[in-house]
């Protein structure tokens, strides 16, 4: 009998604007119908001017995460320079594509900033890499995208931006009963990364 994958609920949202790239996602980590946690965290910084918003198996993102730091830290090493996005990018969707035949289960953004300005690049769970100026994945995925697309400008600023992620998260999460609690932004620009976790559940009064 083959055993079944039940894959966490999230929401991962990520945005690029003008003077940078802001990043989100919910903190409620299920396992089926139970909730296993409430501050689980699905943002991450790997360097000081890229970041990583990720939806899947907790252990498969958290596992790809300690890989990519580590990589980033080796190639600035050998390098003596920071690793851009668009490297991090490529190097993050060929390990996916370098273990399809037993695949971590991610869909998986990065976003960051570079000396010629803000990337953000999207890729599936055996790394199909794409640039894009939206990236949103999880359970809350189509309830986020429209309330996304409706306040999008490639021109706004992350200061918008961060307002703009937040609202879409809480209207995304209002109504998937798999992803909740409260989020984690993360902004990012030329000066470095900001994270800040909103806990909605006690704004909300409950």
């Amino acid at each position: 009998m083959s055993q079944q994958i039940w894959l966490p609920g999230a929401c991962s949202v990520a945005i690029l604007c003008k003077d940078g790239v802001v990043l989100g996602n919910d903190s409620r980590n299920t396992w089926g119908y139970t909730v296993t946690s409430k501050t689980m965290k699905k943002v991450f910084v790997l360097t000081p001017k890229i970041g990583l918003t990720s939806s899947g198996l907790v252990g498969d993102f958290q596992t790809l995460v300690r890989i990519m730091r580590a990589q980033s830290n080796l190639y600035e090493i050998e390098t003596g320079s920071p690793i851009t996005t668009r490297a991090m990018a490529k190097l993050v969707a060929n390990y996916l594509y370098s273990r399809k035949m037993a695949p971590l289960f991610v869909n998986t953004t990065i976003a960051g900033v570079d000396s010629d300005g803000p990337k953000l690049y999207t890729m599936d769970a055996i790394g199909s890499l794409m640039d894009d100026n939206i990236g949103v994945s999880g359970s809350a995925m189509e309830l986020a995208v429209g309330t996304l697309e409706a306040g999008y400008s490639k021109d706004m600023t992350v200061k918008v931006g961060k307002t703009l992620v937040e609202k879409a998260i809480r209207v995304a999460i209002g109504r998937d009963a798999l992803s909740g609690d409260g989020m984690d932004i993360l902004v990012i620009t030329a000066d470095g990364a900001e994270e800040t976790h909103i806990d909605i559940s006690k704004s909300a009064g409950k």
